[in-house]
C-alpha cells in the first residue's frame, strides 16, 4: 500500500495532497529512511511522522485503502509508549513556557503599577 494513502487513512492528514507534502519535506520516515510518497508500506512498519510541532513514533498494525471513521483509524496503528510519553511531556512544557497563568488576578495596587511601567515604555 502506498504511504501517502495509508497516512490519509489513518487520519494524520486531512487530504492526500498535505500527506504527500509531509512525506517530500521529510516529516515522514518509514523504518528511520527517508521516504517517498508512493513508497509501498506494510504492516510491523515503523512510521515516524512530523505534524504540528508533534512527532509520533507509530507501527503499522493494518491496512486501509478508504478513509473510515476516526475509531476504525485509530485500529491501523499503534503509537510507542516512549512516543506517547515524550508527547505530553511536550505539551505540557509548551502549556507552562507559553501560557503561564497568574496566581491571581491583578488588584487595584498591581494594575497601577502595570499602567506606570506602560507609560514608561510609550
Amino acid at each position: 500500500m502506498r504511504l501517502d494513502k495509508w497516512l490519509w487513512a489513518a487520519r494524520f492528514f486531512k487530504t492526500r495532497r498535505l500527506a504527500v507534502e509531509a512525506i517530500e519535506k521529510n516529516q515522514v520516515q518509514v523504518n528511520g529512511d527517508r521516504a517517498k510518497p508512493a513508497r509501498t508500506i506494510k504492516i510491523e512498519d515503523t512510521l515516524i511522522i512530523q505534524k504540528a510541532g508533534e512527532t509520533f513514533t507509530v507501527i503499522v498494525d493494518d491496512l486501509s485503502e478508504i478513509r473510515g471513521p476516526a475509531k476504525v483509524a485509530t485500529l491501523l496503528y499503534h503509537e510507542t509508549e516512549e512516543s506517547l510519553a515524550k508527547r505530553m511531556e511536550d505539551r505540557e512544557m509548551k502549556k507552562l513556557v507559553h501560557n503561564p497563568k497568574p496566581d491571581k488576578a491583578p488588584d487595584k495596587k498591581d494594575r497601577q503599577r502595570l499602567r506606570e511601567l506602560r507609560k514608561g515604555y510609550e
